[in-house]
Order: C-alpha cells, then sequence, then structure tokens
C-alpha cells in the first residue's frame, strides 16, 4: 500500500479546510490535547452549551498534553533563555509567599499565575514544528475573531450607542470589557498582516475572514470603552504605519479614518476621554497607584505578597478607597511590583524587553512563503505586546493569558526555525544550550 505524503506548510494555509483536518486527526494526541485547550479556554463551548460543561476542561486538556507529551515522538524540550527568565519569575512569585500579608489571598489566587507557566512548558515542549505553530495559531486566531464579530455586531446592532459597561465578551477571561479589547489589540495587527501577505492569494471567503480579523477587532476597541485599549490601539497603527505617514496619501486617509472614527465614538466615550484625571474613576486609579509606589518603597525586596495588594490597601490605606471595596491597582507594573517586590518588577520588565528585541532567526538569502508568514506573525506578536503593555497601563492583566502566550508562541518559533529544521533533534527531555 502506497504511503501518503506528510503535509507541508504550504498544504495547510490559508484555510485549506480539508489539508488542516487531515493534518490535525493524523497529528498526536499531545498535540490535539494542547489545541483542545487552546480551545476551550479561548472558545468557552461549556458556556455556550451547558450541557457540557460538567469537567473542568481546560484542565483536563492540559493534563492530558503533558502525559500524552511523553509518547509524542516530536515532543522535545529546549530550554531557551525565555524559560530562564519565566522561571525566575516564577521564583520571585513564590518567594514573595514567605512575606505576604496574607498568604490565604496567594493560595486561592496561585492558579492564576501558575497556570501559564505549565502552559509555556507544556506547549513549547509540543509545538515546535512550523506546522504545529500554524495550527495551534488558527485555533488562537480563528476563536479570537469568533469573539471580535460577534461583539463588533453588538456594538453595531445597538446603533454604535455608549454603555457604561462597554462590550462583553464570553464568560471567563475576555468578559470584562477591558480585558476584551486588550484581546482585540492582539488580534488586530495579526489580522492586518495576514489580510496583507494573503488578501490577492486567497479566495474569496477566505479574504473576507482575514478582513474582518483587521476590521472587527477595530470596532470592538472603539465600542469597549476602554480609554486605555483605545489609546493602545493609536500607538499600533502609528508603528505600524509611521514610516508612510507623512506620505500625502496616507496622511489624509489616516486623517479621515481617524475623523470617522471620533465621529462614531458615542458623547459618552469623548466626554470620557476629556475627563480623564477628573471623574472619580481616574481619581481611585491615580490613588491606586500612588499608595501602590509607597508599598513598593516600604517592601522593596519582594513586595507585600502575590495577590495581596487588595487586603493590604484596605487596612492602610481605607480612606483611599471611594469605592464599596479595594480593587486591583489597575496597572500591571504596579501589580508585578506589590506582588513580587522590585525583584519580580525587575524580572518582568527584562521579560518584555526579551520578548521586543528577539529577533526572527531566519537566515539571509532565498525566503520561503513560511518564512513570509512567519515573518508577518512575528511583528505582529510584537505588535501585540506593544499592545498588551499600553493598555496594562489602565487595566491589571499581569496574570491573564495575553502577555504569556505571545512569548510561547515566540518561543515556539525560535525553537521551530533552531532546532528543528535541523535532522538532529534531541529526544524529549534533553535540555540543550540556551537561546532567545
Amino acid at each position: 500500500m502506497k504511503q501518503s505524503t506528510p503535509l507541508t506548510f504550504d498544504d495547510l494555509k490559508f484555510l485549506q479546510i480539508k489539508n488542516l483536518w487531515t493534518f490535525f486527526k493524523s497529528e498526536s494526541l499531545a498535540f490535539k490535547a494542547i489545541c483542545a485547550y487552546l480551545f476551550v479556554e479561548f472558545f468557552r463551548p461549556q458556556h455556550i452549551f451547558p450541557v457540557i460543561d460538567f469537567l473542568p476542561w481546560a484542565k483536563v486538556c492540559l493534563i492530558s498534553a503533558l502525559i500524552f507529551s511523553f509518547f509524542d515522538n516530536k515532543a522535545s524540550f529546549r530550554f531557551t533563555g525565555m524559560h530562564m527568565l519565566v522561571t525566575l519569575f516564577c521564583i520571585a512569585i513564590h518567594l514573595s509567599f514567605l512575606v505576604a500579608f496574607d498568604v490565604s489571598w496567594s493560595t486561592d489566587y496561585y492558579i492564576f499565575f501558575i497556570q501559564w507557566v505549565i502552559i509555556m512548558f507544556i506547549a513549547t515542549t509540543i509545538v515546535n514544528t512550523k506546522e504545529r505553530i500554524y495550527v495551534f495559531f488558527l485555533v488562537l486566531f480563528l476563536c479570537s475573531l469568533k469573539i471580535a464579530i460577534g461583539t463588533s455586531k453588538n456594538w453595531a446592532m445597538r446603533g454604535f450607542g455608549f454603555t457604561s459597561w462597554g462590550l462583553k465578551g464570553p464568560t471567563g477571561y475576555f468578559e470584562n470589557s477591558g480585558e476584551l479589547a486588550v484581546l482585540m489589540l492582539l488580534l488586530f495587527p495579526m489580522g492586518y498582516y495576514l489580510y496583507n501577505l494573503y488578501k490577492n492569494d486567497v479566495r474569496v471567503w477566505e479574504k473576507y475572514i482575514l478582513l474582518a480579523s483587521a476590521v472587527c477587532p477595530v470596532l470592538t476597541i472603539l465600542g469597549s470603552s476602554s480609554r486605555g485599549a483605545q489609546l493602545a490601539l493609536v500607538a499600533q497603527l502609528f508603528i505600524m504605519f509611521w514610516r508612510k505617514i507623512f506620505k500625502p496619501k496616507i496622511l489624509i486617509s489616516l486623517t479621515l479614518i481617524g475623523w470617522i472614527g471620533w465621529q462614531v465614538l458615542p458623547i459618552e466615550q469623548k466626554e470620557r476621554f476629556t475627563s480623564i484625571g477628573e471623574d472619580k474613576t481616574s481619581i481611585q486609579r491615580m490613588l491606586y497607584w500612588e499608595n501602590a509606589w509607597e508599598m513598593m518603597k516600604e517592601h522593596p525586596a519582594l513586595g507585600v505578597g502575590y495577590y495581596n495588594f487588595i487586603p493590604y490597601f484596605t487596612k492602610h490605606y481605607p480612606e483611599d478607597i471611594l469605592y464599596s471595596e479595594a480593587e486591583l491597582p489597575h496597572n500591571i507594573f504596579f501589580q508585578v511590583g506589590t506582588d513580587a517586590g522590585f525583584i519580580g518588577l525587575t524580572i518582568f520588565i527584562f521579560i518584555l524587553l526579551a520578548s521586543f528585541i528577539r529577533k526572527l532567526p531566519i537566515k539571509v538569502g532565498n525566503r520561503s512563503e513560511e518564512d513570509e508568514f512567519f515573518q508577518v506573525l512575528w511583528k505582529a506578536i510584537k505588535l501585540s505586546i506593544l499592545g498588551f503593555v499600553i493598555a496594562g497601563q489602565f487595566v491589571t492583566i499581569g496574570y491573564y493569558p495575553f502577555l504569556w502566550i505571545l512569548i510561547t508562541f515566540q518561543t515556539c518559533i525560535t525553537i521551530a526555525y533552531r532546532y528543528n529544521n535541523k535532522k538532529d533533534s534531541v529526544s524529549h527531555g534533553a535540555i540543550p544550550r540556551q537561546a532567545f
């Protein structure tokens, strides 16, 4: 019986559904499980169909991926520089338990952080070939697009009107309007660059999907009422087009788009921008930031303990709580700084810097179509991290999936290019030299 030829990267793009399904079926149980985990976490089918919500599906999929990885002949653990930084950050978080103001808060919310460390290590072990990365990426991309289409449609159906809660995503990480908008900051640059890359080479329906992935995230960000995410979107657009921004055609187009965007924004949302620093929400956040800085100066090494901002603030600064109870500090740097002190914050900043300065290890010379895809994805990931950092100055998302899933993809791509293009791959569990 003649053996079929293995599918290559070119056989899969952009949405060659038959080939994608054939490839997925042929893959290991470990790869299927890690894809299922990403699908469950981002698509949330258990909340769409409550009848299947009888197991903690995310945990089941993740544990399955870990177990099956030991039987996956393609799986191999490569300890990179990013793994080192994440490990150091993990150590800092754990050390903060020793000095925690109320360690029960640390233990109660422990899973919020540690799950992403586990996911990164498992995913970078399994998702280590270009084809696997592409399929794994499509799970993230299409699930995020489904959310973008649904929420932008909801905003359009209410006449692009303003509500105090903005837009709501599916139950879970993206239910809150601010976190939903940050997810859109991840999707927008990916959608835009992929549309430009494939718009002339795909079928009409695929082109519409790519166009929707660039347009719908913008609409959702505008409808989210999240000032931080809207400022982050402007920063992303500036970085994407700064080389062309002063060309008359581009300048006119951007001015027109900006004017239309401002007209679409509800009056209440415009007032939120003009009242920055004066409204009750802004004043409360500034009180959080001022007192968070004091916490960090008083506890410089390891902070007040992982996830201890709320009990510490409630005890020491009750006069600065303007609402019914204290909340998290609404800033990723103050969140990490109060949780793990300047030690943890320094490592966290190094993780961010490393994600920005990492270069895609493609050799200069003849570049294939798959290289073009990974080049635009690499660029989009960095812009997504930029959006996360800017929006993260106004929301508490340090332990949400945004940064961790992005650096996981970066590390998977690095491993695929640096090691798995070579024949001398190591066995599962081997730890070769470090590489950023």
